[in-house]
């Protein structure tokens, strides 16, 4: 009775080693074997005589841009800093920068690095403030005048373009607004189709709600209604095959407006990407809450990168293959590995 009492408990117990009674089993049947051990990895797999290891070798990596029209840099330049490490934004693009470089120094020793343009207290300069992790990687420097500024990286196998540019003004002659749009054009056209852009800055211009007839160009979520500026930008970024990215966005009227002054509430701050890297861009908005300035709000983009794994050099350890030998726990520990141990 005590024999059947346990037999009857071993198969009740899927985690019990126990083996099945003779006296259970038909005759008929098929020969029961031991269940297998309870599984402590707590991941519901198995325990497969062979290790499968599954190694990644691309890698999603997130590059957080910013755009500002500041006013003034002039005591403000570690307030951003300050913006930059809070908000996770590795890079600032600037407008009207009017900056005396007096905290030139200060700014290097906190591991940011500026670049800019325009004379000093030039009201049209603009610049880029990159963050200590991406600063090493640029290779070269392009200014055009007051207005624009172009950093080249070099990240991997990619080339990025990160552009700061600054549009006259609504109400200054035609000459200036022309002479804006030809060089950023210029700019453009020297940039190879094969590298990324990121042109982020104040264009002075509305570019509406809707995209009416320019919808490769806009999402048909922007703000406002569009002027004469705005359709300039448009038009620009239609013919050199540009995205206004923060128009590819549904959002809430306070994460587009990026100009607030009284009842003046507008969109005129833009971030530019060419339109076969849209799909990397996984967000654009408004951050109201930052007070650095009185009227215009940082406006960030959120784009992704593939990063490649570095492969480990197969002279160091060995190299695994992917599986281990049958039965063996520490099937790494080969000769291979033990004669280059001993040498040290």
């Amino acid at each position: 009775m005590d024999q059947l009492r346990n037999n009857v408990n071993a198969r009740s117990l899927p985690g019990s080693n126990a083996l099945y009674g003779s006296s259970t089993v038909s005759k008929e049947q098929e020969p029961l074997h031991r269940r297998p051990d309870v599984v402590k990895s707590k991941q519901g797999f198995p325990h497969f005589r062979e290790r499968v290891w599954v190694k990644k070798l691309v890698h999603d990596r997130r590059i957080r841009f910013g755009t500002w029209n500041i006013g003034t840099l002039t005591g403000k330049s570690m307030e951003i800093v300050d913006v930059m490490v809070r908000r996770k934004i590795n890079f600032m693009c600037l407008q009207e920068t009017k900056w005396t470089g007096e905290k030139a120094k200060e700014l290097d020793n906190s591991g940011f690095k500026l670049w800019y343009t325009g004379k000093i207290r030039s009201r049209n300069g603009v610049g880029i403030i990159v963050d200590k992790e991406w600063k090493k990687d640029v290779v070269d420097v392009r200014r055009v005048g007051d207005r624009i500024i172009v950093l080249k990286l070099v990240v991997g196998q990619d080339t990025f373009n990160v552009i700061s540019g600054y549009a006259p003004q609504v109400g200054l002659a035609e000459h200036f607004k022309v002479k804006f749009w030809e060089d950023l054009e210029g700019v453009l056209q020297d940039i190879p189709q094969g590298e990324k852009v990121f042109l982020g800055g104040d264009l002075n211009g509305h570019v509406g709600s809707g995209a009416r007839g320019f919808e490769g160009v806009h999402g048909g979520f922007g703000l406002g209604e569009m002027n004469g500026e705005g359709k300039s930008i448009l038009e620009f970024s239609e013919a050199l095959d540009l995205s206004i990215a923060n128009t590819w966005f549904k959002k809430r009227e306070e994460h587009l407006i990026t100009y607030k002054s009284g009842g003046t509430c507008s969109q005129i701050d833009f971030f530019l990407i060419r339109k076969s890297d849209r799909k990397y861009c996984l967000n654009c908005k408004v951050i109201p809450g930052e007070s650095l300035t009185t009227q215009h709000r940082v406006l960030v983009m959120d784009v992704r990168i593939r990063d490649r794994a570095k492969r480990r050099s197969p002279l160091m350890l060995g190299e695994s293959r992917g599986f281990g030998p049958r039965g063996k726990e520490s099937w790494w520990w080969n000769e291979n590995v033990q004669s280059k141990v001993r040498k040290f």
